[in-house]
């Protein structure tokens, strides 16, 4: 069993996305350029995310495979005078009832995605990144403190006493009815346990190799002075692409 203070535990390697390619030798990349998808595979839905981070800069632009622009900024008045360096967004995500994954998917199309900006100093940046369909499978056989995760936070949840630890079946495929199908190497799994409708939350990133983790902070628990707690366990693969499953548990 492997335990570690939450939050702790960071990984410096791996952090830029795999799904960089190699530009030409006159091209200067981002900093960090991202694009990827996450799939909230309890609650069914799907959306696309990305992060970009470099020099400062006043107009960015990303094209898709067919060279159609699918964003377009332009930084203008103070904060152009001043411009931007960082930026993160995630789409939409509707339920999987109100738009099929297959048609999201097809709004997405895998392939290489150019991402182009301007700087305050009139230079190009320019990253091409690898948008993939192959979603990894959810983190599966949960169980907490040994007692099989529940469905749902809707569905009679586990009772449990304090330390709790979490433990899950390592995710080496993608998901069986998403996307396509192929291997999937983990970066890493990130596991959140929070504090039923608050802001408490205790966060932790852990190495591919890791499929268990105590939370540490036995205080964080007498927060709710027991009660309902909900969890997330999410797993990226080198891709960059995010699976996730959601349940809750109580402390006794």
């Amino acid at each position: 069993m492997h335990s570690f203070k939450p939050q702790l535990l960071i990984l410096a390697t791996g952090l830029l996305s795999a799904s960089f390619i190699a530009l030409a030798d006159n091209a200067i990349p981002f900093d960090e350029a991202e694009l990827f998808f996450e799939l909230n595979d309890t609650d069914g839905d799907l959306g696309i995310h990305s992060k970009i981070d470099g020099d400062e800069w006043k107009r960015l632009e990303i094209e898709d495979p067919n060279e159609r622009r699918m964003l377009n900024i332009r930084v203008q008045g103070r904060l152009k005078r001043q411009g931007l360096t960082e930026i993160f967004f995630e789409s939409a995500e509707p339920t999987f009832d109100e738009l099929d994954p297959a048609d999201f998917l097809n709004r997405f199309p895998q392939g290489i995605y150019e991402i182009e900006g301007i700087t305050l100093d009139g230079e190009e940046r320019e990253s091409e990144v690898l948008l993939s369909h192959v979603i990894p499978a959810a983190p599966a056989n949960v169980t907490i403190n040994g007692k099989s995760a529940a469905e749902d936070c809707d569905a009679e949840l586990p009772v449990v006493s304090v330390p709790v630890t979490l433990a899950w079946a390592s995710v080496t495929g993608s998901h069986e009815e998403l996307g396509i199908a192929g291997d999937v190497d983990v970066r890493y799994y990130e596991v959140v346990v929070e504090i039923d409708e608050t802001d408490y939350k205790s966060s932790s990133i852990l190495p591919a190799g890791i499929t268990e983790w105590t939370v540490a902070d036995n205080d964080f628990f007498t927060l709710a002075d027991g009660g309902e707690y909900k969890f997330e366990i999410l797993v990226r693969s080198e891709s960059g692409n995010k699976t996730a499953m959601e349940s809750c548990f109580e402390i006794e």
